[in-house]
Parts: C-alpha cells; structure tokens; sequence
C-alpha cells in the first residue's frame, strides 16, 4: 500500500508538472487536477475530499493573504515614488565605480526585502542599464549582483510568500527563521553575485545592447536617502523587535505584548504602507487619488499568487489525509534520511519540473510536513529555509525570472543558461550548506 501511495503521489506531481508546461494550464489549475485525483485514487472518502482541500486552502492563507497584498502595496510605492533607485543610487555613491558590483549587490539585498523578485528587477533594471551606459563595463558585472541580491532574499528571507508559506505549513518560528535566513543569505549572495560576476562576465559577452528601460515616477521628485531606507527597513526592524523584545527582562509585560503585536507580518507591513503612502505619496506630491490607484494597481497581481500558494496549501492536506504523508515518513525513515535533505531535493526536483519556485516550495513543503509531523530534534526554521533553497535551483526555460533577465539584459537562451542559471544553481546549493553549517550549532 505505500509503494502504491507514492506511485500515485508521483503521479500527481507528473500532473502538476505537464499541465503547466505542456497543456499551458495555470498552475493553480495543475495543482487542484492533481489532488482530485491523489485523493480519488488514494482511496479517500468523495464527501471528505472538498472539505480536506478546502481546509487545507484555508490553513496557508488565512495567514497569508493580507502579508502578500501589503508586501506588494509597499513594493508599488517604492517602484512609483523613486525611493528603490534613491537607495541603489546611495549604495553608488557610497562605494566608488570600482566596487560597482558590491554596490549593486547590497542594493538587490535590500531592496529585495520588501518586494517581490520582479518588482525588484523594475526598480533596479533601469538604474543597471544607465550605470552600463556610463561606465561601458560588461552588465553582467553590474546586473548579477543584484539579481544575486534579490534572488536569495525572495527565495528564502520572509515576509516573501514561499518562506511565508513554509513557516505555516511547518509551523516554524517566524523570528528566528528571519535572522537564521539573513546569515545564510549573505555569503550565498556573495558567492552568487560579484564573485561569480567577476568570473563570468570575462567569459560571456552579451551579443546585443540592452534596451533602457525607463520607469516613470509619480511624484515629482525623488523621496530623500533617509526616508527612502526608512520605508524599506521599517518592517524588518518591527519584526525583529517583536522577536528581542521577549529578552529583555526589564521591559514591562504589556510593553513586550505590544512589540510582539506591531512586529507582527500582516501589522508591521501595514503600518510601512502607511508610512509610504505618506512619505513616498502624498509628501513627494501625490494625491490620495492616485495613491488609491496605485493600490489597486498593486493588489490586482497578487492573485495569481493566492491562487498558487492556496492550491498548495490544499494538495498538502491532500497528502496528510489520504495517508500519503504517513507512508512517506515510514519510507524515509527507512531510508534515514535528514528531513532537511528530504527538503531540498524534492523542492529542487519540482521547481526544475514547473519552473515555479512558489509552486516547488508550497508543494515540497507539503509533502514534507507529515514526514516531520511525528518527529523529534527536527529544526523547523532550517527546514523551511533549505526547501526554499531548493526552489532556486537549475532555472531553466520553463520559469518566468529566465526569461524576464534575458530580455531585460539583451542576452541570448544559452547565455541566460551560462549566468542567470548558474547563479540560481549557486544561490540554491550554497543557502543549503550554510543550513547544513547551521543544523550543527543550533
């Protein structure tokens, strides 16, 4: 009955994996097909299989939904207002034309914090290219480093959605898989971005220019330095209190209570939405009007993301009450498997399949929760940490981020594979070793 169970849920995943590439279903989609049909097939009761899915769906979103709308609010506020280039233009100044790529690498990392992976690539694609027209060195050695910077953070550093969705599927501590993911993205980052654009960039030479991009700001001038870092960092630094405030002995009961609320996901990026649509809104000259509109603007993408990250949340329940996660657990402890190595290579295996690094992790994260469900000694927060490693690696022609850097640098299909490919390869395997490093200490 096990070696059945797993036949099926490899079928499922086969599901998941020929819709999105060969039928061109969306993924939320793929992955609805394919648990109706691991729960018909795994023999689980037809009046429970709605309900199993719908409470499933339910369990990853309903913490979820509101930090993915205000995540993107904010991205859209500082895409419109000018405060990203404002802070790539400081990391510029500040470092010199020599140390142009760790200066574009410190800009991808903070900057990617707050915004999804392509709202980053708009904000900085545009400063990349002027940068490159000016200096006349290769992009990629001042394009990498940023990609490098605001890959890493969206593949594993919350409040993103994927590192959102494992810390609920796995029931880890949203703290302390923030600073473990901060540690571990930075030499990774590193490796992934000037080191590897410094090597590469004299072995491939762009065939074509790149096309300025330009983005047009709403306001009518850029915010300051200062207030542009402040609305990035404000949510970071209220999630970060909310997890030292229990610490400190001498605060009062009720003061830790209150930190520990605003340092909340959905509440921290709330109040950094209301701090930019009054410092990078209405003070830099917009009306409420427009802000309005830039809001609904941004909520409108957000989704199709839903949509993916609750399907997910619905196969994985799927696969806990159909048996399939308890077979799963039985096998790998046959086999003594690390839950953490078990993570990462299914993420990997199903982001190579769909391209979707949101789909590998929601659905890796999933099959690895009932594994780890009646286990002792397993560190949640590095588990979500190495399955978000895992869905950054061996991007290929299935996933949107190849094609999105191909054509913002003007690169051909096998140069995106000899840098943009490798760079996620590099990103995946080396967040990996650090949870590794971790896993000894903590």
């Amino acid at each position: 009955m096990d070696f059945y169970l797993l036949i099926m849920t490899l079928i499922s995943i086969a599901i998941v994996v020929v819709g999105v590439s060969v039928f061109k279903w969306h993924a939320f989609i793929s992955l609805l097909v394919a648990s109706l049909f691991l729960a018909i097939t795994s023999g689980l009761s037809l009046d429970k299989i709605v309900t199993s899915y719908e409470s499933g769906v339910g369990s990853v979103l309903g913490h979820l939904v509101g930090i993915l709308a205000l995540g993107t609010i904010l991205g859209k506020m500082m895409a419109e207002s000018g405060a990203g280039m404002r802070v790539a233009d400081f990391f510029i100044r500040s470092f010199g034309r020599k140390k142009l790529p760790w200066a574009m690498l410190i800009s991808g990392f903070v900057i990617g914090i707050p915004v999804f992976f392509e709202v980053g690539i708009i904000i900085l694609i545009p400063l990349v290219i002027s940068i490159y027209k000016t200096t006349k060195q290769n992009i990629l050695l001042i394009a990498l480093p940023v990609i490098a910077g605001l890959s890493i953070v969206h593949g594993i550093v919350p409040p993103h959605p994927g590192a959102m969705t494992a810390i609920g599927i796995y029931n880890a501590n949203l703290g302390k898989v923030l600073i473990y993911s901060l540690i571990i993205a930075i030499p990774a980052a590193i490796i992934a971005g000037p080191v590897f654009a410094k090597w590469v960039h004299k072995r491939v030479i762009p065939e074509k220019e790149p096309e300025l991009i330009r983005i047009n700001t709403s306001s009518s001038s850029l915010p300051s330095t200062g207030v542009s870092f402040f609305v990035i960092l404000l949510p970071i630094l209220l999630m970060v209190l909310s997890v030292l405030a229990p610490t400190i002995e001498v605060l009062p009961k009720f003061v830790v209570q209150a930190l520990e609320f605003i340092g909340n996901p959905l509440v921290a990026l709330l109040l950094a939405c209301f701090a930019a649509f009054y410092l990078l809104g209405f003070r830099q000259g917009m009306d409420k009007n427009m802000v309005k509109k830039l809001t609904e603007d941004a909520v409108l993408p957000v989704c199709s993301i839903i949509l993916i990250v609750g399907a997910g949340g619905g196969f994985k329940q799927i696969l806990i009450d159909s048996g399939v996660g308890e077979s799963i657990a039985q096998m790998a402890e046959h086999l003594s498997l690390s839950p953490i190595v078990l993570a990462f290579l299914v993420a990997g295996l199903i982001r190579i399949a769909t391209g979707s690094a949101t789909v590998a992790l929601t659905t890796a994260a999933g099959i690895v929760s009932p594994v780890v469900a009646n286990m002792t000694g397993v560190n949640l927060e590095l588990l979500v940490i190495a399955t978000g490693a895992g869905s950054l690696m061996f991007s290929h022609v299935n996933d949107a981020g190849f094609w999105l850097v191909k054509e913002y640098l003007g690169l051909t299909v096998k140069e995106t594979f000899k840098t943009w490919t490798v760079l996620e390869t590099l990103l995946s395997f080396i967040a990996f070793a650090g949870v590794l490093i971790f896993d000894i200490f903590v």
